[in-house]
């Protein structure tokens, strides 16, 4: 095929051999099937700010980390240059993420390269050597659903251990190859002690698994993963080998029935996003 003008760069510098198809495209980026050092690799070109259409981006941004303090000044300003920065720390969260989590040993792409605006990573593929499908595009045996419900925890679990929070997990951002579910889409993860939206995060990742797999097994859908897991890390005591139970003993405070019913509602507006981002 031709070659796409965001990867002619890539072609230029030997980094890619060939493209060889498109894979996907979202608002948030385009994905191609390349060549690259005698493998097939795939390439993912993120999209200009003003083209994407991911939503509450302050909230993910926070705790983030800026090179200097004219960068930082120039992103509270929304300058085109602090525009710019954001972008740039935008794409550079997912980047960092992944090699982190990749050493860590959690189920994700591994990323190889980086250059101008294009992530060059593995392609996850399936049994067969296709292109592996979405978790959304699966439909599974309660007895599957329980255990594919079982990695994916112990991989937030990991991921957790490390620091970081998805932040935008759902079926749609997770692959899966012969092995299980590979955790892909995370430009938006946050850092699970320097942000202060974090805990909300995780839960609202766990409870969406939760509600997915809960389709085919439902007694998932009462499970508390996730508010047992942040416990557990507030207090110290997380580990990658943490026995989970999915109970949580709540609190006798009274509830902020206020808080409960703006989660309610971001969380239906983020099924309504996700429905349109893919076209359902």
């Amino acid at each position: 095929m031709k070659t796409p003008a965001s990867l002619e760069p890539l072609v230029r510098d030997g980094l890619i051999d060939e493209v060889l198809r498109p894979l996907k495209s979202g608002k948030e980026a385009a994905v191609y099937v390349v060549l690259s050092e005698g493998e097939v690799r795939c390439a993912k070109v993120y999209k200009e700010a003003n083209k994407r259409g991911f939503h509450k981006q302050a909230l993910y941004q926070e705790g983030r980390k800026v090179r200097n303090t004219r960068q930082a000044r120039a992103m509270q300003k929304n300058s085109r240059y602090g525009r710019q920065q954001q972008e740039e720390v935008w794409q550079n969260a997912e980047v960092d993420a992944l090699f982190r989590l990749a050493a860590a040993g959690v189920r994700v792409p591994k990323p190889y390269n980086f250059v101008e605006g294009v992530l060059l990573m593995e392609l996850v593929i399936d049994a067969e050597g296709s292109a592996a499908p979405r978790l959304n595009d699966l439909v599974l045996t309660p007895s599957e659903a329980l255990e594919f419900h079982g990695l994916i925890i112990k991989e937030i679990v990991r991921m957790l251990c490390v620091g970081l929070v998805h932040g935008d997990l759902s079926e749609f951002n997770v692959l899966v190859d012969k092995n299980g579910p590979v955790i892909i889409d995370l430009p938006q993860a946050v850092d699970a002690a320097a942000n202060n939206n974090a805990a909300v995060m995780f839960e609202r990742d766990v409870n969406n698994m939760a509600i997915y797999f809960g389709r085919f097994a439902p007694e998932l859908i009462e499970t508390y993963y996730g508010k047992e897991i942040w416990r557990l890390y507030e207090t110290g005591n997380l580990t990658t080998d943490s026995a989970l139970t999915g109970k949580f003993k709540s609190s006798t405070k009274q509830a902020d029935v206020h808080s409960v019913m703006r989660e309610i509602n971001d969380a239906r507006e983020d099924a309504i996003r996700r429905k349109y981002e893919h076209g359902e």
